[in-house]
């Protein structure tokens, strides 16, 4: 088995070896033990610098290699790792929020930080997951959301302090630059400590393989063996976290090969992992340092590890076993039916327009809050209306979406950030940037439509072609989410001044929108609205199945092509101004269907116009939150998103 490994292997070495001849010829290299004071720069640079790098690369691939074994077997969970189960979003979250907020923590090592970030995310996904006994869908959808989110507000701070930018967006994408060897120490001791424990831990995890009836039966005690061996997994992924930032999937990578290689049982599969997972990522470093040599360009090693998930991901989907996740329509009990729907829409839509006139008048200045008199109102009004518009047409125009998307899967769980709508969307607005020489508007919206609409043309062609239930069409679009960020990781972290475009839009702002560009979306807004309501009765039949929608006569393959397209345009033309995660695709429809607007028409009516004010509360608490200066409107818009998802699934039982 371990004969397989050798040519991943020397090819690793080759790469190291490749970049340390290019930087100093083999005569010249430093002798053992090294003494920088009789060191030339160049042998500083590689005794300090690449070779305790390409130490750490197999220590960190270890680490984590071991850390996502722990995960699958303890969970019964073949994708589970610290990215998919948000752990290592959790630790970058922590550390980017100490290093802005609270810097003092740090003095003590980034250790303690990483650990409660990682911590209590871990326990925010096992809480979820514990109400729906583990199921291991459940727990992948949890975590990525979880991360996701983490991922999304780390951003969104990272661009609100400018100092801290270049820096913080290299480190998470997981850089493996060293300038001494105490890196090596340190993941040393971890992994010995890992080691130690998985060796403690292998005969109560065989025995939890039984099932938690037949372990229980033999006397094991199942709470404390998940306790314990997710917490040592949690310590190993935060670990490297603090030292090198977000490296993503590797954990996920190692054990997948390692089962694949022949290793079946529980303590075979947590001794390959580490070593899988250190040839994973030295090779990976490797590569990086190649492609610095050749072109001259530096890129976090973390950001390439990320392109490898998503691909594993999906190709892991159709061997997970699993249960609907929480928050089906039939978990939570039947929808109430609204019969005279036309009063609450209306309201909604007065409510509305209300909350926009409001938002119009008052506002803050140096000496707090006040109601703007005749004469400012004049004054600001051509600054704020285009922004209202814009805020309330993005908003309706992800409701729209999130409710097509909902019914296509029968799944109120979709969304246009879960099912990676958002997330093509993205990279069609990065493709834009890097294509063209100076991208227009126009440009930039048309990518983000087309980038939409093929991520959700890729997920229903993968689906279409296996017997999948509708929560796996979820996870494949957490898997393209997944891929989509980490394209989008290795693109910033060149960190050009196109990068920083990005960056900037990634948590979205509508201070730059133009009135032709805000009257543009909302009109973009009308039309998908029209289209989803003559859509009607294809939204009304397909959430039936379609052994149902073939016997009335739905033609399946051009409607859901038409609601695919439909999404997708909705997605990117919001999306151009909120970023790719907001949520609101999520709750809007959510909500509408929890007020009794169950019929497609009253649906999607009713969640336009929640979306367009949700929208709207997250675009008045981005200008005002942090006066005089703005804050990220995605930031907003997901903090409000984030606590009524997880509120969401843990509110149901089987």
């Amino acid at each position: 088995m371990t004969a397989r490994l050798l040519p991943f292997a020397v090819l690793a070495a080759l790469l190291w070896l490749t970049a340390a001849l290019q930087l100093l010829p083999f005569a010249q290299w430093p002798a053992w033990p090294l003494d920088p004071a009789r060191m030339e720069i160049g042998q500083i640079l590689l005794g300090f610098g690449l070779m305790p790098r390409g130490v750490v690369a197999l220590l960190a691939g270890g680490v984590l290699g071991l850390s996502g074994a722990i995960l699958q077997v303890v969970l019964r969970n073949p994708v589970a790792d610290p990215t998919t189960l948000g752990i290592s979003s959790g630790a970058q979250l922590a550390l980017v929020m100490a290093t802005m907020l609270a810097p003092g923590l740090l003095d003590g090592g980034r250790w303690p930080v990483a650990l409660a970030g990682a911590g209590l995310a871990a326990m925010l996904v096992l809480a979820i997951g514990a109400r729906r006994g583990f199921a291991p869908v459940t727990m992948v959808i949890a975590g990525m959301l979880v991360g996701m989110t983490a991922s999304a507000v780390a951003t969104a701070m990272t661009l609100a302090q400018g100092q801290y930018l270049l820096s913080l967006v290299i480190w998470n994408g997981g850089a493996l630059v060293q300038q001494d060897w105490s890196g090596v120490r340190v993941l040393a001791g971890v992994l010995a400590f890992g080691a130690v424990a998985a060796a403690l831990l292998a005969r109560p995890l065989r025995v939890l393989s039984l099932g938690v009836e037949g372990a229980s039966g033999l006397g094991l005690n199942v709470a404390m063996v998940r306790l314990l061996a997710v917490g040592v997994a949690v310590i190993l992924a935060a670990a490297v976290s603090a030292e090198l930032g977000l490296i993503a999937f590797v954990g996920l990578a190692a054990p997948a090969l390692a089962r694949a290689l022949g290793a079946v049982s529980i303590p075979r599969l947590l001794a390959l992992s580490p070593l899988i997972g250190a040839l994973i990522l030295s090779v990976c470093d490797g590569l990086v340092l190649l492609v610095a040599g050749s072109l001259g360009e530096m890129f976090p090693t973390g950001a390439l590890t990320g392109l490898i998930g998503g691909p594993l991901l999906i190709w892991l989907l159709p061997r997970l076993r699993g249960s609907t996740p929480p928050g089906t329509e039939r978990a939570e009990g039947p929808a109430p039916r609204r019969g005279r729907p036309a009063p609450l829409l209306i309201a909604l839509a007065l409510a509305l327009v209300m909350a926009a006139l409001v938002l119009v008048w008052i506002g803050r200045v140096p000496g707090g809050w006040t109601v703007l008199d005749a004469r400012s109102f004049s004054a600001f009004l051509p600054m704020r209306l285009p922004r209202l518009i814009a805020a309330c047409s993005a908003g309706a125009a992800l409701a729209i979406a999130g409710a097509i998307l909902q019914r296509l899967t029968a799944n109120p769980l979709a969304s246009p950030e879960v099912l990676g709508v958002s997330g093509g969307a993205a990279i069609g607005y990065a493709g834009v940037v890097y294509l063209a020489a100076a991208p227009t508007a126009l440009a930039l919206t048309g990518g983000t439509m087309a980038g939409g609409a093929s991520a959700l043309v890729l997920i229903a062609a993968f689906v279409s072609r296996r017997d999948m239930p509708a929560e796996r069409v979820l996870l494949a679009g957490i898997a393209v989410s997944a891929l989509a960020s980490a394209v989008l990781s290795a693109a910033m972290a060149v960190g050009d001044t196109r990068s920083f475009q990005i960056l900037a839009w990634l948590s979205g702002s509508s201070s730059a929108v133009t009135m032709p560009g805000a009257l543009a979306l909302a009109a973009m807004a009308a039309v998908l609205w029209t289209g989803a309501l003559a859509a009607r009765r294809w939204l009304a039949v397909l959430p039936l199945g379609t052994g149902v929608a073939g016997g009335l006569g739905l033609p399946l393959g051009l409607a859901r092509m038409v609601l695919i397209a439909l999404a997708g345009m909705a997605t990117g033309a919001a999306t151009v101004l909120v970023g790719p995660l907001s949520f609101v695709g999520l709750m809007a429809p959510h909500l509408a269907r929890r007020l009794g607007l169950a019929r497609p028409g009253d649906h999607v009516t009713g969640a336009a116009l929640i979306g367009a004010g949700l929208m709207l509360a997250a675009d008045f608490g981005a200008r005002m939150a942090g006066f005089p200066y703005e804050l990220p409107l995605g930031l907003f818009a997901s903090l409000i998103g984030a606590p009524w998802l997880i509120w969401l699934m843990m509110r149901s039982r089987r």
